[in-house]
């Protein structure tokens, strides 16, 4: 019985660990809907050095600045189920204060191989607009590789490798224009985040539902054991036989 109700308790517990990966993917939708196609705001109307508001996730945010230190890679990226890396610069406002880490976009891995860094196209070089989405960074995943390559988004690791004091947050670019109005050349945008919510509440639903197993397999075996100890009591269920008849010949 014991091995029953740990069982039912584990399946209680992953069914909310489902349900709440569920519950964050509603949650980002809803950021999206919110900010996503909006019209952009000052940067500094959103993300101070304090840190930024998970309900301003995904706001759409323009800064002007300068490209400072870059590019730094985050490797083992995909895009359109091609691996290769994105691309982060420190982009220095026009006001001062600390960097903002920009990802400029996707770049595939080299033809030469892993070991090999790919050809990135350059940041531009004097003023520039830049218009984007806000997100928070990620958990650092890894020591940081030759060459200045990054595991995961880590704004700490950034920070270190293009030698800035950055904000807490970074912006994922959507365009970039230069003061004569022209677009420069960037790295392979990575497209409209993934809004689909997965399977998460089902397999909640699953987990919960199986919190019952534990306790019928008990219940089974509990049963067996008593047919097997008196079979006078519990005899078999008699088979059933079919009765001939006409139709049969």
């Amino acid at each position: 019985m014991a091995l029953a109700v740990l069982f039912a308790i584990g399946c209680y517990h992953l069914g909310w660990w489902q349900y709440h990966r569920h519950e964050a993917k509603s949650e980002r939708n809803e950021r999206l809907d919110a900010h996503y196609l909006t019209a952009p705001v000052p940067l500094g109307s959103v993300l101070t050095p304090a840190g930024l508001d998970p309900d301003d996730e995904w706001t759409r945010v323009k800064v002007n600045g300068t490209y400072g230190s870059g590019p730094v890679l985050v490797r083992n990226r995909t895009l359109d189920g091609d691996a290769g890396y994105e691309a982060l610069w420190a982009l220095d406002p026009a006001g001062g204060g600390p960097s903002v880490v920009v990802d400029r976009g996707w770049v595939a891995r080299s033809d030469a191989g892993a070991a090999v860094l790919p050809d990135v196209s350059p940041a531009p070089t004097g003023a520039v607009s830049v218009i984007g989405w806000l997100r928070a960074g990620e958990r650092a995943r890894g020591a940081v590789g030759a060459g200045g390559e990054l595991a995961s988004l880590n704004l700490a690791a950034a920070a270190g490798e293009l030698s800035r004091t950055v904000l807490p947050a970074y912006v994922l670019l959507d365009t970039e224009v230069l003061p004569d109005g022209s677009t420069p050349l960037r790295p392979t945008p990575l497209g409209s985040p993934d809004r689909s919510l997965g399977p998460h509440l089902a397999y909640a639903y699953q987990w919960w539902l199986t919190m019952a197993v534990g306790f019928f397999l008990i219940w089974f075996g509990i049963r067996r054991e008593l047919r097997a100890e008196n079979p006078e009591r519990y005899p078999p269920k008699p088979k059933k036989t079919r009765i001939w008849d006409e139709e049969d010949g």
